[in-house]
């Protein structure tokens, strides 16, 4: 695994438009009280107070998905990470309009907050339409690189699961070929339908339907890590 202690760019837009007076209320009452904190060990009791299950998203855009997910297994603690304060803000609003206790929020850098979490501590793993950088100069900033996922991999317990979705065809070429070499995950695709179709507990996100009326392919990874 790479030294923890390197120091990473995060590359990225941080915010967005200004925020409404609403909205800037969620961040300033709302988010003090799901927020991870900032320094020291991360595990399910110092984040919900109780030894229950725990799955991560990275990079959660506003939130559909994170909050679909939490709303359906409320048992199950989900933490989520993203830089663009505005997509924190949606997912603000659906902690507070669901009445969602089960989910903590991270607004930077997911790797940081990996790396504090215990080993093969997480039951799921999502990454949704990351950035692709589509640009070769640019591979080296996509998440699906060795970097990353030897982090992953070792925060994911043996035969839990990992998830990718994107619509951009390099970075699904991309991803491919960086996981298909790798010998910690076991891609669970037996046929194309079980790629190219969303499975029923991977709940739609605004993105992906903003995607599929501009008549992109979406693809669906699901890893096993072995």
């Amino acid at each position: 695994m790479n030294d923890p202690t390197t120091i990473r760019r995060l590359y990225g837009r941080r915010s967005g438009h200004a925020l409404r007076a609403g909205q800037a209320a969620l961040v300033e009452e709302l988010l003090p009280e799901v927020a991870v904190s900032e320094t020291g060990a991360l595990d399910a009791r110092a984040l919900f107070g109780d030894d229950r299950p725990l799955e991560f998203e990275i990079g959660f855009g506003s939130g559909e998905h994170l909050a679909a997910q939490a709303e359906t297994r409320p048992d199950t603690g989900f933490i989520g990470c993203e830089p663009f304060l505005n997509g924190v803000v949606g997912a603000l609003g659906h902690i507070r309009d669901r009445g969602l206790a089960n989910i903590r929020l991270h607004m930077g850098d997911a790797l940081t907050v990996l790396e504090r979490l215990p080993d093969a501590s997480l039951d799921r793993l999502y990454l949704l339409h990351p950035d692709p950088w589509p640009k070769a100069r640019h591979a080296k900033r996509r998440m699906i690189n060795d970097g990353p996922l030897d982090r992953i991999a070792a925060k994911l317990k043996p035969g839990c699961e990992f998830r990718l979705g994107t619509d951009d065809p390099t970075y699904c070429r991309w991803s491919m070929m960086v996981m298909n070499r790798r010998r910690d995950f076991r891609w669970l695709a037996a046929t194309p339908h079980d790629f190219l179709t969303r499975p029923d507990d991977w709940p739609e996100t605004r993105y992906e339907r903003k995607a599929r009326a501009k008549g992109h392919e979406v693809w669906y990874f699901r890893y096993r890590r072995v």
